[in-house]
């Protein structure tokens, strides 16, 4: 995978907020404000689909991210970004929001996971 496209990614999204990729498995998730919004996957950027977004992709000819597992072909909710988008910044910005909005809308809320006392050592017996 080259550095130079996460970088062009990074400075491309940088203007909507926190954005970061961190390797994952055989590549890159793509983060916006803490939300994973894509996958980046031997150069290729798949972005989150959802509803709202699904026939931008499908208008454009896009197609979902899939891998085998036990035999098996598995599609993610995660479809490969237009090379067309790439190219033009205000278009790959509107789509990644496109995309951030589905990681939410996707995303389950997480319960705030209750504190733990902490544990007193055990007194040795005499």
């Amino acid at each position: 995978m080259s550095d130079g496209y996460g970088i062009y990614l990074l400075d491309e999204l940088e203007p909507l907020g926190q954005v970061s990729l961190r390797r994952m498995f055989s590549g890159q998730g793509l983060f916006l404000d803490g939300r994973m919004i894509g996958i980046l996957i031997e150069d290729v950027l798949y972005l989150k689909v959802d509803t709202r977004n699904r026939a931008d992709f499908k208008a454009a000819g896009s197609e979902p991210f899939v891998y085998e597992r036990m035999g098996r072909e598995v599609a993610l909710s995660f479809w490969r970004l237009p090379d067309e988008i790439i190219e033009d910044g205000d278009a790959l910005r509107a789509w990644a929001l496109k995309s951030k909005a589905a990681s939410i809308a996707t995303g389950q809320a997480k319960k705030p996971r209750p504190k733990v006392a902490a544990r007193k050592p055990a007194r040795k017996r005499r």
